[in-house]
């Protein structure tokens, strides 16, 4: 057989395979790994998200571990979790995917965690849409870095998400326009047990949070709490 065709083979496998929604443990490690991206941001308030954007955040999105190279080579994408602030306190997660984008991706070759902080209802819409571009369809801006630093009257007034990156133990804002977000319903399907929960019943607070996700909504809540407790 031809290299040329093997490779066409290989790359009919592979896209079949990002096709299929992920297996039961497989989803759980993205939400721990999500948990633990939030721990280590709590761990060092200073140098982590402000008091005054984490108070105002309707959702939060965690990408644990984007790869420069993957972005590169095949412009394969980033996968993590989503949860938002509702009357009755953190809803239970949905999975997304975050693909393409700009330089915002260029930032070296060690795994990155990403971040996505909606602090306004239009953020909100944004993430139950099935898929939206960062800076075309939701006003995005690098966030501030540091519990007491003060976000400027034009990022509250402009922006709907804030973005940052954390990487090797350094929390940083980080420019993500172009990127590409889009709903994971294969895998948040397969979570919920194929059940056929949409995004907008369970990011409103309709669904019970499964077991395996209540350290992460927890974790998420505890942040919010402390931020607000601080005022």
């Amino acid at each position: 057989m031809k290299a040329s065709n093997v490779l066409a083979i290989l790359c009919l496998a592979g896209s079949s395979l990002s096709a299929m929604a992920a297996d039961t443990a497989s989803l759980n490690e993205r939400i721990t790994a999500a948990t633990a991206v939030i721990r280590q941001i709590q761990a060092t308030p200073d140098k982590g998200i402000p008091d005054s954007i984490t108070r105002q955040a309707t959702c939060v999105g965690v990408i644990p571990s984007v790869k420069k190279a993957a972005f590169i080579v095949g412009g394969s994408y980033g996968q993590g979790v989503v949860t938002c602030r509702t009357a009755k306190g953190w809803s239970a997660p949905v999975f997304i995917r975050l693909a393409g984008g700009s330089v915002g991706f260029q930032i070296g070759g060690q795994a990155t965690d990403l971040i996505l902080v909606a602090v306004n209802d239009q953020g909100f819409q944004s993430l139950l849409k099935s898929k939206f571009k960062i800076g075309a369809d939701a006003a995005a801006s690098a966030g501030p870095v540091g519990r007491n630093a003060a976000a400027g009257t034009d990022l509250k007034l402009n922006a709907q998400l804030l973005t940052y990156s954390r990487s090797k133990g350094l929390f940083a804002g980080i420019d993500l326009n172009g990127a590409v977000v889009s709903q994971n319903t294969d895998d948040t399907d397969a979570f919920y047990g194929g059940s056929g929960q949409n995004f907008d019943t369970i990011l409103h607070g309709k669904v019970p949070v499964p077991a395996a996700a209540r350290p992460f909504v927890r974790t998420v809540a505890g942040y919010f709490k402390a931020a607000v407790a601080a005022k």
